[in-house]
């Protein structure tokens, strides 16, 4: 055990020599952490602007613009009383809609002749083109039934009448689930659970790569010729020190007032097995690639497309099958999935049932192919030494 200790603490100097590594490990999370929440702080996107043609230039027009401007997500930032050649413009302004209103727009409306608003939405950013759509048909939707109720109350009609004419029955939309529709509590989760991944990649990639390199294997071995003590080995510094980050990422969310459930013991159980299955995927390829460059530029290229393959923005369903087994094998894909049913749904361990199991399968897995791998090395390095 004194041996043990003593190589742990041997360990944890070697890990901390590299500064590249403890810069990347520690650093990585909590300054991509603190930009990310930065990036996304609003959660909305806010005062997008958009352009009018008002080629009617009426009263009604102008109540018009001024409903469109007073909406939070816009902002009117042209009109203009002709058509002229908004798409030049687009290049260098990037409105987010053009709303085209025609001429005798008022006439028409009151001598009941239906006219009909273009509303162009830019769709080169979906997420603005989101907001920004459903901003433009809660106003101008507001606007229609407002002028439908004058037009009624004209009529002769009281005013209780007049709602119940133009709306015979309601529809109540209520948003399950982030109801805010804040893009915080969507993006934040998968980027930090990426970031974690690609740390943790990169630290046990490193592990025995760097020992073969200098040599500092052939020492190991001679303490012990079993597998299972060189994994615990590499791996004790490890686990305490991504705990550690995942202490500090999780901070975040009560530091933000991000209200997101972390703190559980399911999630507790998630993070570990999430932690366990980045670790020995990453040590198994230190151990099959025996170069500390050539095997953290293979897991990099593994983790890169990890994200967008998770399903956690664009569904695994809409993807070939092909992908999705490849997603299938990353952990993170099992990870945010679990995740979102925690913090989003509120489940239980029963609802994450089949990401622990995945996460579990790539994690025994990994780990008897390091064991048998690393016991080979063990044996091929004892046979050299007395070879030579």
């Amino acid at each position: 055990m004194k041996q043990f200790i003593s190589l742990i603490k041997t360990e944890f100097r070697r890990i901390f020599s590299n500064s590249v590594l403890v810069a990347i490990f520690f650093g990585a999370p909590v300054l991509y952490g603190l930009m990310f929440i930065q990036v996304y702080k609003k959660g909305k996107v806010a005062e997008m602007a958009i352009v009018v043609i008002d080629e009617d230039n009426t009263p009604m027009s102008a109540k018009i613009i001024d409903a469109l401007n007073d909406n939070e997500n816009l902002t009117v930032a042209k009109v203009q009383f002709d058509a002229g050649n908004i798409a030049a413009e687009m290049p260098s302004k990037e409105y987010v809609s053009v709303i085209s209103i025609p001429k005798e727009f008022e006439a028409d409306i009151l001598q009941k002749r239906y006219p009909e608003l273009m509303v162009d939405v830019n769709t080169a950013n979906l997420v603005t083109a989101n907001f920004a759509s459903r901003a433009i048909q809660t106003v101008l939707g507001t606007f229609s039934a407002g002028v439908e109720i004058e037009s009624l109350k004209k009529a002769g009609m009281d005013h209780a009448t007049a709602l119940q004419r133009y709306e015979p029955f309601k529809v109540n939309y209520n948003r399950f689930y982030n109801p805010s529709g804040n893009y915080l509590y969507l993006m934040l989760p998968g980027i930090l659970g990426t970031i974690m991944q690609q740390v943790i990649f990169l630290g046990l990639g490193l592990v025995f790569a760097r020992d073969f390199e200098d040599g500092y294997f052939n020492k190991l071995v001679k303490t012990s010729r079993s597998s299972l003590y060189h994994i615990l080995l590499k791996l004790t510094p490890f686990l305490l020190l991504t705990a550690a980050m995942w202490m500090v990422v999780g901070s975040f969310y009560f530091i933000y007032r991000i209200d997101i459930p972390v703190f559980s013991i399911q999630m507790a159980a998630l993070v570990t097995l999430f932690s366990l299955a980045c670790m020995f995927i990453g040590m198994l390829f230190s151990l099959a690639i025996p170069n500390q460059l050539k095997a953290t530029e293979l897991l990099m290229v593994l983790a890169t497309p990890s994200f967008i393959l998770s399903g956690y923005t664009w569904p695994l369903e809409g993807m070939p099958v092909l992908i999705q087994r490849f997603a299938d094998i990353l952990p993170l894909t099992h990870f945010l999935q679990g995740f979102r049913k925690l913090s989003v749904y509120g489940g239980t361990f029963r609802d994450i049932q089949p990401q622990m199991m995945a996460l579990g399968i790539i994690t025994i897995v990994s780990f008897v192919l390091i064991a048998l791998l690393l016991q080979l090395k063990i044996r091929n390095t004892k046979n050299q030494v007395v070879t030579q």
